[in-house]
């Protein structure tokens, strides 16, 4: 995948705004976005090696608070002091709150079948209180531009563009440009 691309999306629950751009080329993709909620702002970077797999994530919130990971491409995650995050062992991509950005790792790092489920480790990660965890996530492809997205009890057919970006996501993001 190659890109160079600005997108902003808006969101609903609670009110948000988005810019993030991505440069993506054959050797890695590299997001940096900001993300305005009624009570913080978020800074976000993700770097993504050459198979589309995770390998660094920095936010920093406009009040001071930090979290950086980073990950070895096979589902090892350790934090910025080299501490090892065993709950996060087999993760290998990424979602964050509230950005539907990080829907797009899996739809572009994997090979899709319509109507074939597949389930994902994400390390999903709070922006609200920063912090991370295991969460599994299934996507279900249903049409060039549809995703199912499942998670617990959780579920939502996204809209995807072209590039596998969200376009809208019901009820709690749409895309603005």
């Amino acid at each position: 995948m190659v890109l160079n691309k600005s997108i902003r999306w808006r969101g609903f629950d609670p009110v948000t705004a988005e810019h993030c751009h991505i440069i993506a080329t054959e050797r890695d993709t590299r997001m940096r976005g900001a993300i305005i909620t009624p009570t913080y702002g978020l800074f976000y970077r993700i770097k993504l090696d050459e198979a589309g797999q995770t390998r660094t994530l920095k936010l920093d919130r406009t009040d001071g608070k930090t979290l950086e990971l980073f990950a070895d491409g096979a589902g090892n995650w350790s934090d910025d002091r080299a501490e090892p995050l065993s709950a996060l062992h087999g993760c290998i991509d990424i979602d964050i709150w509230p950005t539907p950005l990080t829907n797009s790792l899996p739809v572009w790092r994997s090979q899709w079948t319509l109507d074939m489920p597949q389930r994902f480790a994400m390390a999903w990660i709070d922006g609200d209180d920063m912090s991370v965890r295991r969460n599994e996530q299934i996507y279900t492809k249903l049409d060039a531009t549809h995703f199912r997205f499942q998670s617990a009890d959780f579920e939502r057919v996204l809209e995807i563009d072209a590039d596998g970006l969200v376009l809208a996501y019901p009820g709690l993001f749409e895309r603005t440009i």
